[in-house]
């Protein structure tokens, strides 16, 4: 994000940003003492988020840096065939409305914390939940990750490279780890809730900014017909297949993001989660909709931009805008401060949960049964922190493209999806065949990644997806199950 119209009134939005999220930190600890005595009150917030901050930390876990940032260049390079990227998101809110519902009442039900307890519970297999357990932090690993870099690209863009893009994370980094620390799963919402309302603002004033000054859709588009023809155009049959194929990668991905899981466990009740749900309903049109016409019109704006020089595209057209007026220089600063802010958030919510499942399902369950929920906390805090340190020593020299970083994650995160999603309604789902699902789901899915290799235009992960559920349901079904087991999976899923 090339910024260089901001320079040291960047450097004063990030630490303005950075300050209102310690102070908001500092609040929650302070009106919350006892947090840090509970799992259930770091992690989930005392299960007392309403419809406002519920929606909000939803919307913060879904659209990200990579949203407002990865998007619109992706956008840039492909054309209208991008399009797709909203159906994405409509995916993940179909994907939602599947089990949410149902696994809140099995959170309540059995006071879960983490997704991967409901494996513990469901299954009563050590295998499966410390195999579940890996693939979910590799997907936050990943995840953080990205957000990292983007951190990173953002801050250095944002202050025209006043502040270097390694600096940007180490500075930002301590900060989400010192609000992170001292307030939990409160202070993750309620900074959600403030980079949400920044991040909304400022991307429509980034709309409205590029369809003034630069032509909006009807001038890219005949631009795109003059010099670009195939960048109007649908894809081929096999594109086709292609976009298919990421719709349910990234809809069953994303839903299944242990994040995503921990905020259902956190809602103030059902009702709460419906009508959270019933407002993400119009975000993709909202925000994914709005990057990818930013993305179209900066076609026109800076053609012929390679592809590394179009990750930083949005910053090229924000600094193309704030130069025309002072309302949009400010409104600008103010929306990549909220970029900043929205990725900080993002991280924080990775972090915690990445903390809670080594915390609560690793150390609490196997290493140290007897501890103490305070030490439980404790060591999920420090190995967090470590796992933070080795993330920004591979984040010091990015090892790809935000996108490309962002489709990486879900090809493994996505083999929890059947022992998750089918559990929770079909009582003969046996723990042997969940395991032997999401093994083989995973190494199909990481060979064919490792070694690139493609099979008719459907992504890796799919046809590791389509393996585990197959040995899912056809081991199950062949399985003998006496009456006893029956009665007892009948018992735990309420069915």
């Amino acid at each position: 994000m090339d910024l260089a119209f901001s320079g040291w009134s960047g450097v004063l939005i990030l630490l303005a940003y950075g300050l209102l999220m310690l102070g908001i930190g500092l609040v929650t600890y302070l009106k919350n003492r006892n947090i840090h005595e509970s799992l259930d009150e770091y992690y989930l917030g005392g299960r007392g988020l309403g419809v406002m901050v519920l929606f909000f930390t939803f919307f913060a876990t879904q659209y990200s840096g990579n949203t407002v940032v990865g998007y619109p260049a992706t956008a840039y390079r492909q054309g209208f065939e991008y399009l797709v990227s909203v159906p994405y998101f409509i995916m993940i809110i179909m994907a939602y409305l599947l089990f949410a519902p149902r696994l809140y009442a099995m959170g309540k039900k059995y006071k879960l914390i983490t997704p991967a307890q409901w494996f513990e519970k469901r299954y009563k297999s050590k295998a499966v939940t410390i195999l579940a357990s890996l693939l979910m932090l590799y997907g936050l690993g990943n995840y953080l990750l990205e957000q990292l870099v983007a951190i990173g690209q953002g801050v250095s863009g944002l202050t025209g490279g006043t502040i270097p893009y390694q600096v940007g994370v180490i500075f930002f980094v301590v900060i989400m780890l010192i609000y992170g620390w001292l307030g939990g799963m409160r202070s993750v919402a309620y900074t959600d809730t403030m980079q949400g309302i920044a991040l909304l603002v400022g991307i429509f004033m980034l709309l409205i900014g590029s369809i003034i000054y630069f032509g909006g859709l009807p001038t890219s588009a005949d631009y795109m017909q003059a010099y670009s023809p195939e960048k109007l155009g649908i894809p081929d049959g096999p594109g086709i297949v292609n976009w298919f194929s990421l719709l349910v990668l990234i809809g069953i991905g994303a839903a299944v993001y242990p994040h995503a899981i921990q905020r259902i466990f956190a809602a103030k009740n059902e009702r709460t989660l419906k009508r959270s749900f019933s407002r993400m309903a119009w975000m993709p049109f909202v925000t994914a909709g709005v990057v990818f016409i930013i993305g179209i019109i900066g076609i026109n704006a800076f053609p012929g931009l390679s592809t590394g020089e179009s990750e930083q595209l949005v910053g090229m057209m924000a600094s193309s805008i704030a130069s025309q007026n002072t309302v949009f220089y400010w409104a600008m600063i103010l929306l990549f401060g909220g970029v900043i802010a929205a990725i900080v958030s993002t991280a924080d919510s990775v972090l915690l949960t990445f903390s809670s499942i080594i915390s609560n399902d690793l150390y609490g369950n196997y290493i140290n049964p007897e501890a103490s929920e305070h030490k439980k906390l404790l060591v999920g805090k420090l190995l967090g922190v470590v796992a933070v340190g080795i993330l920004i020593i591979i984040a010091w020299f990015p090892p790809a493209t935000l996108y490309q970083i962002f489709i990486l994650k879900f090809e493994l995160l996505i083999q929890i999806a059947p022992g998750l999603i089918l559990g929770l309604y079909w009582k003969r789902l046996r723990s042997k065949t969940v395991f032997a699902g999401m093994v083989a789901g995973t190494l199909v899915a990481s060979v064919m990644t490792i070694f690139d290799l493609s099979l008719l235009g459907v992504a890796s992960g799919l046809w590791g997806l389509l393996l585990n559920t197959v040995i899912c349901i056809v081991g199950s079904l062949v399985t003998t199950v006496s009456a006893v087991e029956e009665n007892e999976m009948k018992e735990v899923i309420g069915i």
